[in-house]
């Protein structure tokens, strides 16, 4: 039976006030903070961490704090809508900057915390701005007790707890005690997580009777009672104030649930065992916690499934870098409770991998790419031209042009994209390209190599920590699955370094395949079979035309392998334009998402830019001609989502 009586039939399940600010967690494990050479940002915030995690797990959250009008604060909010969270109540402060947070992870132990929030936007949080219609449409208000600990936050916490009040909305407390915050340690002791003080429980005292359910560690129902050392008397000293629900967070023990009176040994109350996993970072664990304790609860489980939940989500959590970035899906929950998981998590490769695809990401139902990722064509064509190779960057930068004209003209927002590569020649145009809620996809293959190499470095993984998220690794590999053994060997080697890169810089990654020699449909599917054998898992498949029936084939070889597979695309091999607008005609099936077409659409009109027979202009309506034929046959063949 749920043990809370939540209202039905509103808008929102849980709203969270408190905490917003930007987490830049160090990426060097095992060294002071002084130490940290590189800074990996992160939505951050005990309550936003809450509101994001109740959000990845599929319910409606809210966030109710304040940020700045700022790159950071925009940043937060986009964070936390991308996640399923409504932000309508994030004030914008005009004067007062994002707070931030710097972290580090000396070991499992030693978390060096450094709060940067002098005067910042969230601490400043308006009362009179909190909408109680607002918070009518809520089913419950949590708030942490971060923000009873300075005049400003109490107040908004007191008038939201009064609008929760009148409405019928459950109130809970995330004790969250941090002594920096409270003003009791040095600014640099963040990781202080317990200091005893008699103003700081009387503070909370007052306000804990006007609570539906409280939770917190043992230091932190310590600070709530105020009984030193002695954690059943501090439970009682809170039960004597406050009718609430507790639950005791008791890290790998699990947690406790006492709902009436308080028992003589804690192990008489209901208690609900932790998951046993190795520890990487703490920090965020009592977030995910309660983020999974309150998604059971208001789906009306009772106590013992939502614990195994909040569990699951905590122990899921310490085992990850970040905080917020962290919190499962409930995909990955649905794995955690399968009895197919392993014991070493980061061992785990399927919740490894459903933590990249079944959280929130961009949707593509379809996209069709301009490809101008080539390098070796675009120098034999200036060649032939005699024109001067700088002016290759001034084509790519052209190309461009011609897709925002594209875009524009074929109505293609939120399903064009293109292919751009970073180097010299395509860096500028590959910038411009980016942030325009395109699909950007940039390649990495050295051109023409086989065995396959990657293109101006012999690490992969250090390059791909300077790329923007947003850009899709891709790289073409030349294979046939009856290579030569040691061929085959070195290509999938080389594939397989590449997957493990994308999958720890968070990188999407299109696999493109052309089989030399004989390539029917048939051995283009043995080698995508092959590389799942492997274990390689790309969000996207990039394949010469087939058949029907292959593109049929291929679709059930994909569900069956990763359903979350974004699909395939068909690359165009240089074939005419009326060619390709035939193979369409096979590529009925739903796996087959788009086109990535360059050199179909681009030679011809690029030639005669760069021997000067044509105008910018003119090269633009010529690009957009082109690729509108090829969209027609594309739309006549596979209507669009």
């Amino acid at each position: 039976m749920n043990p809370l009586c939540f209202p039905d039939s509103r808008d929102f399940d849980l709203a969270c006030l408190g905490r917003l600010a930007v987490d830049l967690y160090a990426q060097q494990w095992g060294s002071p903070l002084e130490d940290a050479r590189s800074m990996a940002m992160y939505l951050g915030g005990s309550s936003a961490n809450l509101a994001f995690g109740v959000g990845r797990l599929g319910l409606k959250s809210a966030m109710i704090s304040r940020v700045g009008d700022e790159q950071m604060g925009r940043y937060l909010v986009k964070t936390l809508q991308d996640n399923g969270c409504d932000t309508s109540q994030v004030q914008v402060d005009p004067a007062r900057p994002t707070g931030m947070v710097l972290l580090g992870l000396k070991d499992r132990d030693t978390f060096p915390l450094l709060f940067v929030r002098e005067n910042c936007a969230d601490m400043a949080i308006d009362a009179a701005q909190i909408e109680p219609a607002f918070i009518a449409r809520c089913r419950a208000l949590a708030i942490t007790g971060t923000h009873l600990s300075t005049p400003a936050t109490r107040a908004a916490a007191l008038a939201a707890l009064a609008h929760a009040k009148k409405h019928g909305v459950v109130r809970v407390l995330d004790i969250d005690y941090r002594p920096v915050l409270w003003g009791l340690t040095g600014r640099g002791a963040g990781e202080v997580r317990f200091v005893d003080n008699a103003q700081v429980t009387r503070s909370l005292q007052e306000v804990l009777p006007q609570f539906d359910l409280l939770v917190g560690t043992e230091e932190e129902f310590l600070i709530a009672g105020g009984v030193a050392n002695d954690v059943l008397a501090s439970l009682r000293a809170v039960r004597a104030v406050s009718a609430a629900r507790l639950v005791l967070k008791r890290g790998p023990l699990g947690c406790t649930v006492i709902e009436g009176a308080i028992p003589v040994s804690l192990d008489d109350a209901p208690t609900f065992r932790g998951e046993q996993v190795e520890v990487l970072n703490v920090l965020g664990a009592g977030d995910a916690f309660l983020a999974g304790l309150m998604t059971g609860l208001l789906r009306g489980q009772g106590w013992e499934h939502a614990a195994r939940m909040a569990n699951a989500c905590g122990a899921i959590v310490v085992s990850r870098h970040a905080c917020s970035a962290a919190m499962p899906s409930q995909d990955e929950l649905n794995h955690w409770f399968s009895g197919k998981r392993l014991a070493q998590l980061d061992r785990d490769p399927q919740l490894q991998h459903l933590h990249r695809v079944s959280v929130a990401r961009p949707e593509w139902p379809e996209v069709c790419v301009l490809a101008f990722d080539h390098r070796e064509q675009f120098v034999e064509l200036a060649r032939q031209a005699g024109a001067a190779p700088e002016r290759i960057a001034q084509l790519k930068n052209l190309l461009v042009d011609a897709s925002e004209h594209i875009e524009r003209t074929c109505q293609l927002q939120g399903r064009f994209g293109v292919l751009i590569d970073g180097g010299s020649m395509g860096a500028q145009a590959l910038a411009r390209a980016t942030g325009r809620q395109w699909w950007v996809g940039r390649p990495v293959e050295l051109p023409g190599s086989r065995p396959l190499r990657f293109d101006g470095t012999r690490s992969i993984g250090s390059a791909l920590t300077q790329w923007p998220t947003e850009q899709v690794v891709k790289c073409l590999v030349h294979y046939h699955p009856d290579d030569d053994v040691a061929l085959r060997l070195d290509q999938e080697e080389k594939v397989l370094e590449l997957w493990e890169a994308c999958r720890t810089s968070g990188h999407e990654f299109l696999l493109e395949i052309i089989c030399p020699g004989s390539s029917n449909d048939n051995v283009v599917l043995r080698a995508v079979t092959r590389f799942y054998n492997l274990g390689v898992k790309p969000q996207w498949w990039k394949l010469a035309p087939m058949q029907a029936d292959g593109w049929d084939a291929l679709a059930r070889l994909v569900q069956a392998r990763d359903s979350y597979c974004r699909g395939a695309v068909i690359l165009g091999l240089n074939q005419p334009l009326d060619q390709l607008a035939r193979s369409f005609a096979q590529a009925r099936n739903p796996i087959v998402k788009g086109f990535m077409v360059g050199r179909s659409i681009w030679a011809q009109p690029s030639s005669q830019w760069l021997q000067g027979t044509l105008s910018d202009a003119q090269f633009i309506q010529d690009i957009a001609h082109n690729f509108s034929s090829l969209l027609a046959a594309w739309q006549q063949r596979h209507p669009s989502p």
